[in-house]
């Protein structure tokens, strides 16, 4: 289990006299410094390549040659692979299935060298898995066709493989410089089991961020977060389309609600919006090209990004800008894909 001793202060950093760049560059630099808790629904991404070599006689569907199948971590786990290649350490916390799935997550993982004692595994459970289709000839790209679902139902809270994870949250929070929620409604995180886990006062100031796809609302204790614009149009019942007006209220709202330190609220090819307590919003265009190439997971690295940077100490304007950059460089990479502090830097020096 994780040592107890953390590796670097809350605090903000100070950063004074440095350019923009060099301060983003320094934040980014410390990332090998920092430790994130990571309590998630773990998800694995399976992707069935085919080549169409015709349309079936039995009914109007595409026959594919299978070509190739990869399994990847996807939802909380590929938060924790994105912390990973940003080179923090990563300390996952989350429930699979004994199950050929989960035990590829885990495997994964371990080749990763990312610890996973804090990982149940539970007879009898689905590892959740979302299997793509892509379909392709000679001269195309890759194109999904179809996407089938496998899940279990959601435990109850007080389910002792939940009540294991709350434990094992509990005893590497010590080490953690932050901790991220990464809540996709598969039971592994809810609003009662961090609850549990922030019991008497246990995580202090440490920065806790939050990618809820239903129940963001519900949450009390956390210090961002990070909802596309349709989560937050479905959190707070309306409609935001083009209107500045709307966005702004819109996150201005959430912030009181939820009692925010800061908020992130990205937008697709319109880049994001970042909120922070007793300042104007700021509006972040998007970076790189407009026209995404796929934006499977770009969420969990724009998460993985902003909490790396608050863990190390930066403003949470600083920590939004990292996370622009993430979002703008994962979108134009082909399925369930990363973002390494390299690339990072590299998108800085341009």
């Amino acid at each position: 289990m994780a040592s107890t001793q953390k590796t670097t202060s809350k605090k903000h950093t100070n950063h004074q006299g440095l350019t923009e760049r060099e301060k983003l560059q320094r934040i980014v630099e410390s990332f090998s410094k920092v430790s994130v808790l990571v309590l998630a629904d773990l998800i694995a991404d399976e992707f069935i390549s085919g080549e169409i070599a015709r349309v079936s006689r039995e009914a109007p569907v595409l026959i594919l040659k299978h070509r190739e199948r990869r399994l990847v971590p996807g939802g909380g786990a590929n938060a924790v692979m994105n912390l990973n290649a940003l080179g923090v350490t990563a300390l996952p916390v989350g429930l699979i299935g004994d199950d050929e799935p989960g035990r590829a997550l885990l495997q994964i993982f371990r080749k990763n060298k990312i610890s996973v004692s804090g990982i149940s595994k539970l007879k009898g459970h689905i590892t959740t898995t979302k299997t793509r289709v892509l379909a392709y000839t000679a001269h195309s790209s890759r194109q999904q066709v179809v996407r089938i679902d496998r899940e279990c139902e959601a435990l109850k809270d007080t389910h002792p493989a939940l009540l294991e994870l709350v434990a094992s949250a509990r005893e590497y929070a010590p080490a953690a410089d932050a901790v991220l929620l990464s809540d996709y409604g598969y039971g592994a995180v809810s609003p009662r089991l961090f609850n549990f886990v922030r019991a008497k006062g246990l995580l202090g100031d440490t920065p806790v961020t939050l990618d809820s796809r239903y129940r963001m609302m519900d949450y009390e204790g956390v210090t961002a977060a990070t909802p596309n614009e349709g989560e937050v149009e479905e959190a707070l019942r309306i409609k935001i389309g083009d209107s500045r007006e709307t966005l702004l209220t819109a996150g201005a709202a959430l912030m009181s609600h939820m009692k925010l330190e800061s908020l992130v609220i990205t937008r697709g090819g319109d880049g994001m919006v970042a909120f922070e307590k007793k300042k104007a919003p700021l509006e972040i265009p998007i970076y790189g090209h407009s026209q995404v190439v796929d934006v499977t997971g770009a969420g969990d690295t724009v998460i993985a990004t902003f909490t790396a940077a608050l863990a190390a100490g930066a403003d949470a304007a600083s920590a939004a800008k990292l996370a622009n950059y993430a979002g703008g460089i994962v979108v134009m990479k082909r399925g369930t894909a990363c973002v390494s502090r390299a690339e990072l830097l590299a998108a800085l020096e341009q």
